[in-house]
Parts: structure tokens; sequence; C-alpha cells
């Protein structure tokens, strides 16, 4: 007869919601936190919850904040020409990460997807068509991941800034630092060669 405890059961479920976790992960994760003092698991808990009452999103670029506006779009020191459109909050922090880019950022929160009726509204174009007509940028670039919805998505917005006369620029795609040819699929081979630079 299998152990059933409803809490536990309840906990479990509600980890398996997360991206990433299956009903594996969710019992392990249950069970060690079993283990904890019930101080830690209140400070776990505490967090979730401060974190649900303080994190909104940016009213310029829906990024992550405590504020009405995020450190990124009040910081007058970053590129105020040049905004990265990026898929989630979380591909801001990679970007970050990178050190590389000072510019401004849009998140739209999803991708284009008609079998499950996320059009340009859903992915905040319409405020970003504003933001960009609103303001000074001379580049936009896309961020955004080499899927089918990713690509669909690029050129559906690349359709749509050409009249503004903006650059419009990608990341570049094609072999990873460590990656070895034989492996490469042919598209990213392709890419690979097609954006070369000079060495």
């Amino acid at each position: 007869m299998a152990l059933f405890i409803k809490s536990i059961e309840n906990l479990i479920n509600e980890f398996k919601k997360l991206p990433g976790i299956g009903p594996k992960s969710a019992k392990r994760i249950v069970y060690y936190l079993l283990k904890q003092q019930s101080r830690d698991i209140e400070r776990f808990a505490q967090s979730m919850i401060e974190m649900s009452e303080k994190i909104r999103f940016c009213s310029i670029c829906f990024s992550i904040s405590e504020e009405e506006i995020c450190n990124i779009c009040s910081d007058l020191n970053r590129d105020q020409r040049k905004i990265c459109i990026v898929q989630e909050v979380s591909d801001v922090a990679i970007m970050e990460n990178t050190g590389e880019y000072k510019g401004l950022y849009h998140v739209l929160g999803n991708l284009l997807s008609p079998i499950d009726n996320i059009g340009p509204e859903e992915i905040r174009v319409p405020a970003l068509l504003e933001r960009i007509k609103k303001s000074d940028i001379d580049e936009i670039i896309f961020a955004l991941n080499p899927t089918v919805e990713g690509e669909s998505t690029s050129t559906y917005l690349k359709k749509i800034f050409k009249p503004l006369e903006i650059k419009i620029t990608r990341l570049a795609s094609g072999l990873p630092v460590g990656g070895v040819i034989e492996y490469a699929d042919e598209i990213t081979l392709g890419r690979a060669l097609n954006d070369r630079k000079e060495f």
C-alpha cells in the first residue's frame, strides 16, 4: 500500500508545475524539505511570498523590478539608442551577465504561436512599437531563440519595423565555443559559414 499524506502530495503537485521538475524531482525536493528545520522552511516560504508581493514588471520594458521602472530603463548611462528584444526576463539576466551590452531591452514574454492563440497583443508588440516611435532608437537587436516560433516572431517584427528605417540586427548564430563541426546540424553550420568574419 502506497504512503499517501495529503499535505505532502499537495506540495509534490505544486512542485511538478515548475518547469523542468517531473514527479521524481518533485518528490525529492519535498522529502528534502521534510528534513529541514521549520525556521528554514518558513524563511523559504517567506521569500516566495516576498517575491510575489514586491516584484512587478517594468512599465517600460516589461523586465522585473521592485519599482515601476527597472534599474536598466532608469539608468541614463546606458545607450538609449539601442533596444534588444528578448523573449523572457531570464534572457535579460543572461545578456547582462556577458557585460557586453549596454543598451535597453524589451521583454516580449512569449513568441508568436497561432496554434496557442498567441498573437501580437500577447507579446507586447503594440507597446514596443509605441515605445520605438516615441524614442530616438537607431538600432533594434533581435535576441530571440532560433526556433520556429523565434524565427516567425523575428520575421513578423522585421516587417513592422522596416518602414521606420531603423537598423535591424540579430545575434550571430553558428558553432558554439568548444563545439565540434561533426556534431553540428546543417542549419547551424550554414549560419556559421554565412556569418563568418575576417580572422
